[in-house]
């Protein structure tokens, strides 16, 4: 039997591949809890879901199990409905409204509160109440201001003159798009806030100056100089709310229950009442199925624009 000796000043890896191996497995192991809890509430349901939109299913199938395989024949029926299509474009309509008002009033406060001045962090702190209270509260609060009897934003109106008796705003369709957009921007508006300020803060000082001292003016530096270096930035608040937004179920069903008659119907609350009004699982998971094509889009023209900015 033959023995191999290492040549000397040579030191053998077979030792220190050991715990190098086992340091790997131990960060596999620290990242194991984090892996099943995101499977366990995001993927789980998302495959069960997709899996339900290609079954028949009902009350009886819920409670029993099963459900027959139908293939795409509930995407069409889905896909063949006048409602789904009016909830889509009520759908886009208040998430590029709600996102537009957001984003100029987050713009317009990170520019106010990147200036110093007495006072401006307890101001900052104060403007995140808006995206720190619950749905549940903002909504209410909401629905109330503009209550037609005894809604705050009447009174204040009869106080000055501009209108003479009750307004029920949510209860006409127009006015009643246009108060759950401006609750919901009102809500993201600080967020988007944050995202801008730490992107201003970034910007060097120096390139103001320099455009200052080339005669431009508030305006002008704004366009040219914040604008531009701050494109990531934008772009990433601007898809970040719209994704939330576009999935908001609570601040429209709290506020307007997808009324008057629908003219506030997105799509959350029509898979809500497909689902849990009239008992059509398969057509509910159909259209929440759906909901995934616009994010998922956007998602994937988000990221190709950031790799075209990082290779030009």
């Amino acid at each position: 039997m033959t023995t191999t000796v290492a040549p000397p000043g040579t030191a053998s890896t077979t030792p220190a591949r050991a715990p190098r191996r086992a340091r790997r497995w131990g960060d596999h192991l620290f990242v194991l809890p984090a892996v099943l809890f995101v499977a366990a509430t995001v993927l789980y349901p998302l495959v069960f879901n997709v899996d339900l939109s290609f079954r028949d299913v009902g009350v009886a199938q819920i409670v029993n199990g099963g459900g027959e395989w139908v293939g795409w024949e509930n995407y069409a029926d889905q896909l063949g409905r006048d409602e789904f299509w009016h909830a889509l474009a009520i759908s886009l309509l208040y998430t590029g409204l709600a996102v537009a008002v957001a984003f100029a009033l987050g713009m317009a406060l990170a520019v106010y509160f990147n200036q110093r001045f007495p006072g401006r962090n307890l101001m900052r702190s104060l403007l995140l109440l808006a995206w720190i209270l619950p749905t549940v509260v903002s909504a209410n609060v909401w629905r109330w201001m503009l209550d037609g009897s005894y809604g705050l934003i009447n009174t204040l109106l009869e106080s000055v003159g501009l209108i003479d008796g009750d307004l029920f705003w949510l209860a006409r369709p127009v006015p009643a798009l246009f108060a759950v957009v401006f609750a919901t921007a009102w809500s993201f508006t600080p967020f988007i806030m944050i995202l801008l300020l730490a992107g201003l803060q970034g910007i060097p000082d120096t390139l103001y100056e320099a455009a200052k001292i080339d005669g431009a003016g508030a305006w002008r530096r704004f366009t040219s100089v914040t604008m531009p270096l701050l494109k990531p930035v934008n772009l990433t608040a601007l898809l970040l709310c719209f994704i939330s937004t576009f999935k908001t179920f609570d601040t429209v069903f709290l506020m307007t229950r997808g009324g008057p008659g629908e003219a506030t119907m997105i799509l959350p609350i029509y898979a809500y009442n497909e689902a849990f009004e009239y008992f059509r699982f398969d057509t509910g998971a159909v259209a929440t199925t759906l909901m995934l094509v616009v994010p998922l889009g956007l998602s994937v023209f988000y990221f190709r624009s950031l790799r075209r900015e990082e290779l030009s």
